[in-house]
């Protein structure tokens, strides 16, 4: 921790809301994108990245100075989005749902940069497949796998993030990636079923 933070989480404990908007500043991107990632819509990540946000704000003065404070606050926004997920489990988007907007609903749009039309097909058909079958995981593989995977963070860093072991980090890593290859194998067996 650089005295800067130190000092802006001194202020933000004392209550100074300008101080506290400074600390986070830097965060707040990481924050959505792993909403983001764990939610698959971008409002929904909005809403529980703030409603992270907010918790930190609310629980800073419980701050341990001696841990990360970005450690901190990941596990905040991770433990959020695994609490907003149990609760809504049965809710789906889809990229055909418009979005909707004071001015009425607006058709989503996908913008076309591609070099043929096959490849950009095939490229999102995997994506599609692999975001799909990392959805069909179990909570805890699927939040590993999206911090390690998708968002680059260390063994270490998720250990911190989830406050479990290095050692209960790695298992769930590797027992979540055998799963995902085996939601992978089987999607792509029904696939070749489908179009044969």
């Amino acid at each position: 921790m650089n005295d800067r933070e130190h000092i802006l989480i001194k202020k933000s404990i004392k209550g100074d809301i300008d101080a506290f908007e400074k600390l986070i500043e830097k965060h707040e991107k990481r924050a959505y994108n792993i909403a983001l990632k764990m939610l698959k819509n971008p409002d929904d990540a909005m809403d529980v990245s703030q409603e992270a946000l907010i918790k930190v704000y609310r629980y800073i003065k419980g701050f341990n100075e001696k841990s990360s404070f970005s450690t901190w606050l990941y596990r905040i926004v991770v433990n959020t989005c695994i609490d907003y997920l149990r609760k809504n489990k049965e809710r789906h988007y889809s990229l055909d749902n418009p979005i909707n907007t004071s001015e009425g609903e607006i058709k989503r749009e996908v913008a076309d940069d591609t070099s043929s039309p096959e490849k950009e097909l095939e490229k999102t058909l995997n994506k599609e497949l692999i975001h799909s079958s990392i959805n069909k995981l179990e909570d805890i593989h699927k939040t590993v796998i999206i911090l390690r995977d998708i968002e680059g963070f260390s063994y270490e860093e998720i250990a911190k993030i989830l406050d479990c072991s290095l050692g209960t980090v790695k298992s769930r890593i590797k027992r979540g990636r055998d799963n995902l290859k085996q939601i992978i194998v089987k999607e792509m067996e029904h696939y070749d079923e489908t179009v044969v």
